[in-house]
């Protein structure tokens, strides 16, 4: 079950909804709408083909992936990934301002339960493991 948006933003072509953990931008209609629909349904080609696809199509963005949001000179949201290519949001520079302000605040959180979690899957891998018993 998905949890309800923390904000979500909703202009002609598109909508912003920000989770917890999660930035999604989906396109209301068109052949990138159909697109995105199949690329998102499909984590391998996500995974594999995702970064192509981001300059077409907004793809969901985990947060913990975030360096931090800005609004820039003309009033435009810019999520900086790193290792990807910037994200912009064409927003009212008060739909922005108020979307940068609540991403900068769960980015950090994000981080830090992707790094609980990663330190907890850690934890288990060095656990030492029961013996076999061998067949007598």
């Amino acid at each position: 079950m998905k949890k309800k948006p923390v904000l979500e933003i909703d202009k002609p072509h598109f909508i912003v909804k920000l989770h917890e953990d999660t930035l999604e931008v989906d396109l209301k209609e068109g052949a990138k709408k159909e697109l995105e629909d199949v690329v998102e349904a499909h984590p391998i080609v996500r995974e594999s083909l995702g970064i192509l696809f981001q300059t077409m199509i907004p793809l969901d963005i985990a947060l913990k992936d975030v360096d931090s949001a800005v609004v820039d000179d003309n009033g435009q949201l810019k999520i900086v990934i790193p290792f990807r290519r910037d994200i912009t949001i064409p927003l009212k520079v008060d739909e922005a301002e108020r979307l940068a302000k609540k991403l900068n605040r769960l980015i950090p959180l994000a981080k830090l339960k992707d790094a609980e979690h990663m330190k907890a899957l850690d934890e288990l891998e060095e656990r030492p493991r029961p013996k076999t018993r061998e067949p007598s």
